[in-house]
Protein backbone atom coordinates (compact mmCIF):
# COMPACT_ATOMS: atom_id res chain seq x y z
CA UNK A 1 0.00 0.00 0.00
CA UNK A 2 2.52 2.22 1.01
CA UNK A 3 4.78 1.83 -2.66
CA UNK A 4 1.30 2.39 -4.17
CA UNK A 5 1.35 5.89 -2.70
CA UNK A 6 4.89 6.98 -3.46
CA UNK A 7 4.34 5.63 -7.05
CA UNK A 8 1.03 7.88 -7.45
CA UNK A 9 2.56 10.67 -5.98
CA UNK A 10 5.96 10.13 -8.34
CA UNK A 11 3.83 9.92 -11.20
CA UNK A 12 1.76 13.18 -9.98
CA UNK A 13 4.67 14.98 -9.67
CA UNK A 14 6.20 13.72 -12.82
CA UNK A 15 2.75 14.91 -14.50
CA UNK A 16 2.76 18.61 -12.65
CA UNK A 17 6.70 19.01 -14.00
CA UNK A 18 5.85 18.18 -17.47
CA UNK A 19 3.25 20.48 -17.04
CA UNK A 20 5.28 23.32 -15.83
CA UNK A 21 8.21 22.83 -18.71
CA UNK A 22 5.10 23.25 -21.20
CA UNK A 23 4.09 25.93 -19.67
CA UNK A 24 7.71 28.01 -19.63
CA UNK A 25 8.27 26.71 -23.56
CA UNK A 26 4.61 28.13 -24.72
CA UNK A 27 6.13 31.49 -22.90
CA UNK A 28 9.17 31.28 -24.01
CA UNK A 29 9.27 30.53 -27.67
CA UNK A 30 9.80 33.26 -29.64
CA UNK A 31 6.55 35.17 -31.20
CA UNK A 32 5.67 35.72 -34.75
CA UNK A 33 4.82 38.73 -36.42
CA UNK A 34 1.57 38.81 -38.59
CA UNK A 35 0.63 40.25 -42.14
CA UNK A 36 3.04 41.70 -44.76
CA UNK A 37 6.50 41.66 -44.23
CA UNK A 38 10.28 42.62 -46.26
CA UNK A 39 12.88 39.96 -45.24
CA UNK A 40 16.25 39.78 -46.62
CA UNK A 41 18.19 36.90 -47.18
CA UNK A 42 22.22 36.78 -47.78
CA UNK A 43 23.62 33.56 -49.18
CA UNK A 44 26.94 33.01 -48.60
CA UNK A 45 28.35 30.46 -51.21
CA UNK A 46 31.08 27.90 -50.41
CA UNK A 47 33.33 29.85 -52.71
CA UNK A 48 32.72 33.19 -50.58
CA UNK A 49 30.35 34.57 -53.47
CA UNK A 50 27.51 36.04 -51.81
CA UNK A 51 24.10 36.92 -53.50
CA UNK A 52 21.13 38.68 -51.55
CA UNK A 53 17.45 38.06 -52.25
CA UNK A 54 14.50 39.92 -50.60
CA UNK A 55 11.04 38.82 -50.01
CA UNK A 56 7.69 40.13 -49.54
CA UNK A 57 5.59 37.74 -47.52
CA UNK A 58 2.75 37.23 -44.77
CA UNK A 59 4.68 33.82 -44.30
CA UNK A 60 5.25 33.78 -40.39
CA UNK A 61 8.43 31.40 -40.43
CA UNK A 62 11.37 31.50 -42.45
CA UNK A 63 11.37 28.08 -43.90
CA UNK A 64 7.95 29.08 -45.32
CA UNK A 65 9.18 31.86 -47.35
CA UNK A 66 12.62 30.05 -48.56
CA UNK A 67 10.66 26.91 -49.87
CA UNK A 68 7.83 28.56 -51.31
CA UNK A 69 10.25 30.71 -52.95
CA UNK A 70 12.17 28.02 -53.92
CA UNK A 71 15.61 28.85 -52.56
CA UNK A 72 16.24 25.99 -50.28
CA UNK A 73 15.78 22.68 -50.63
CA UNK A 74 15.75 20.06 -47.33
CA UNK A 75 15.39 17.06 -45.40
CA UNK A 76 12.51 16.46 -42.56
CA UNK A 77 14.28 15.52 -39.63
CA UNK A 78 13.51 14.81 -35.40
CA UNK A 79 14.77 18.45 -35.22
CA UNK A 80 12.61 20.35 -38.20
CA UNK A 81 13.85 21.06 -42.04
CA UNK A 82 17.37 20.33 -42.33
CA UNK A 83 19.02 22.25 -45.38
CA UNK A 84 20.57 20.80 -47.73
CA UNK A 85 20.63 22.96 -50.78
CA UNK A 86 20.48 26.31 -51.26
CA UNK A 87 20.04 29.00 -54.31
CA UNK A 88 21.71 25.48 -56.14
CA UNK A 89 24.48 24.32 -53.68
CA UNK A 90 24.08 21.42 -52.40
CA UNK A 91 26.05 20.41 -48.96
CA UNK A 92 28.36 17.80 -49.19
CA UNK A 93 28.44 15.10 -46.65
CA UNK A 94 31.76 14.28 -47.16
CA UNK A 95 33.38 17.87 -47.25
CA UNK A 96 31.48 17.69 -43.77
CA UNK A 97 29.45 20.36 -45.04
CA UNK A 98 26.34 22.46 -43.82
CA UNK A 99 24.15 25.13 -44.22
CA UNK A 100 24.16 27.55 -40.99
CA UNK A 101 21.19 29.92 -40.41
CA UNK A 102 22.26 33.31 -38.83
CA UNK A 103 20.12 36.61 -38.06
CA UNK A 104 21.89 40.03 -38.44
CA UNK A 105 25.28 37.81 -38.42
CA UNK A 106 24.24 35.56 -34.80
CA UNK A 107 23.04 31.90 -35.02
CA UNK A 108 19.53 31.23 -34.50
CA UNK A 109 18.12 29.00 -31.75
CA UNK A 110 16.06 27.44 -33.93
CA UNK A 111 15.55 25.33 -36.99
CA UNK A 112 14.85 27.34 -39.76
CA UNK A 113 10.84 26.02 -40.28
CA UNK A 114 10.18 27.02 -36.26
CA UNK A 115 12.41 30.78 -36.95
CA UNK A 116 9.69 33.49 -36.76
CA UNK A 117 10.74 36.50 -38.82
CA UNK A 118 9.21 39.90 -38.62
CA UNK A 119 9.18 43.49 -41.37
CA UNK A 120 12.64 44.22 -41.93
CA UNK A 121 14.74 40.72 -40.78
CA UNK A 122 18.31 40.06 -42.59
CA UNK A 123 18.98 36.42 -42.63
CA UNK A 124 22.03 34.90 -43.55
CA UNK A 125 22.28 31.13 -45.02
CA UNK A 126 26.28 30.22 -45.11
CA UNK A 127 28.10 27.23 -46.26
CA UNK A 128 30.08 25.89 -43.54
CA UNK A 129 32.29 22.90 -42.23
CA UNK A 130 32.80 21.37 -39.64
Amino acid sequence: MKGNKRALFAVAALAVAAALMLGIWYFAKPRTQEGAKTVAVEVVHADESTKEFTYHTDAEYLGEVLLAEGLIQGEDSAYGLFITTVDGETAQDDLRQWWCVTKGGERVDTGVDSTPIADGDHFELTMSTY
